[in-house]
């Protein structure tokens, strides 16, 4: 885990606002932080150089790109050696299906999000990419239903 970097209020109320719409100007949001634009440029590339702000990031309606069936797989694998799971993990990363890949303790290795065209697709996927590969021990599929944006890290309005 990285360490947490110390943020002023300037940087936080920064990050309050770009969590909020990232596509504010610098100038816009350098007026409503009340520092000059280039003290604000200055900031988030500080902000990014630290890690703290890690990217931006667009987000795709799965259905509307011919994906409409979305689901979690719990993975297993055996042996859970380092020599096995960094390519496992390289390529679950690179099928066009995943969303996101989790690893977590407990039963389960690994929780992949996938988004597919429909069943037939789900099973081509579990079957071909997942448990015909020597390591993966056991895959378990759940569907997703519907899903949920959840809040932001830092509250959307300004405290006070």
């Amino acid at each position: 885990m990285s360490d947490s970097v110390v943020l002023d209020p300037v940087d936080l109320e920064i990050l309050r606002l770009l969590q909020n719409d990232a596509r504010t100007t610098y100038r816009d949001l350098a007026a409503a932080v009340g520092v000059a634009p280039s003290t604000c440029l200055d900031r988030v590339a500080r902000l990014r150089r630290g890690g703290v702000i890690l990217g931006h990031a667009l987000r795709l309606d799965p259905a509307k790109l011919g994906r409409p069936l979305e689901a979690f797989l719990s993975v297993q694998v055996r042996p859970h050696r380092r020599e096995l799971i960094g390519p496992f993990v390289e390529r679950v990363r690179a099928l066009p299906e995943s969303r996101a890949l989790f690893h977590l303790t407990g039963p389960d290795d690994y929780l992949v999000h996938v988004a597919v065209a429909g069943t037939a697709d789900l099973q081509r996927l579990v079957l071909d990419e997942f448990t015909s590969h020597r390591e993966v021990a056991r895959v378990e599929t759940r569907l997703i239903f519907q899903q949920w944006t959840c809040g932001p890290l830092l509250p959307a309005e300004r405290p006070g």
